[in-house]
């Protein structure tokens, strides 16, 4: 599966950014934004493609919205209003350039996000692939 295994590749890539400490320089903090986005973006196109080879054909066209919402309801992630604010989070990383929204999503990348994405690594690769 070419999708999920370009999520793994990004998630390996984001891990690293768990281990940076503050001051964060302006390339770091893009660089940072950048892979979180890189990361979200094939986290949730894996979900769709997974979904839909296992039978779930209303997630064929859906947004990254839709596919939360789907996999939430399918059991592949837990906690749907986090997977939802890291949407918005993902969403936010055009403002990355704002010094504050950049430093706000790298310290929600290092306390949430990766956590939620090593979950949903590890519950694909236990019930799902």
């Amino acid at each position: 599966m070419k999708k999920y295994e370009n999520f793994c590749k990004a998630l390996d890539n984001l891990r690293l950014v768990r281990d940076l400490k503050e001051p964060y320089d302006v390339l770091t903090l893009t660089g940072s934004a950048a892979l979180f986005e890189i990361c979200f973006e094939q986290a949730w196109k894996a979900m769709k493609e997974i979904l839909q080879e296992h039978g779930y054909s209303e997630g064929q066209t859906g947004s990254p919205k839709q596919i939360l919402k789907l996999a939430y309801s399918a059991g592949m992630i837990q906690d749907e209003e986090k997977w939802l604010a890291m949407l918005v989070s993902r969403n936010d990383v055009t403002h990355s350039y704002n010094e504050e929204i950049a430093l706000a999503l790298v310290r929600r990348v290092q306390a949430d996000y990766i956590d939620l994405l090593d979950g949903l690594k590890t519950e694909l690769e236990s019930r799902w692939i």
